[in-house]
């Protein structure tokens, strides 16, 4: 598995705070797909992030935990957020030139 360059890992990261900033208030705002879809699509690319590169290189950053879904995982927005989770994770990959295993 190739090494991610500095370069790509500070913008991956950077896209993944901003996502998270703009949506931090996710779930307070059942509805609204598209900040859940965000959230997710952060949250996927975080966690292809930790099984491409050491855990250092992520800072602080940690996955969103499961029970910040709770009941909202059968509602629309909810699975908007599973979806953008889905891409986000996919997306990661393809970005880096890597395969999920």
């Amino acid at each position: 598995m190739p090494e991610l360059s500095d370069e790509l890992l500070q913008q991956l990261l950077d896209l993944i705070d901003e996502l998270r900033h703009t949506t931090g208030g996710f779930a307070d705002q059942p509805g609204d797909q598209q900040v859940w879809y965000n959230r997710g699509y952060a949250n996927g690319m975080l966690l292809a992030l930790q099984a491409l590169v050491r855990a250092g290189r992520l800072g602080d950053r940690r996955l969103d935990e499961p029970d910040q879904l709770g009941a909202h995982v059968a509602m629309p927005w909810g699975k908007a957020y599973r979806h953008g989770e889905t891409v986000g994770h996919r997306e990661t990959y393809e970005i880096t030139g890597n395969q999920p295993s």
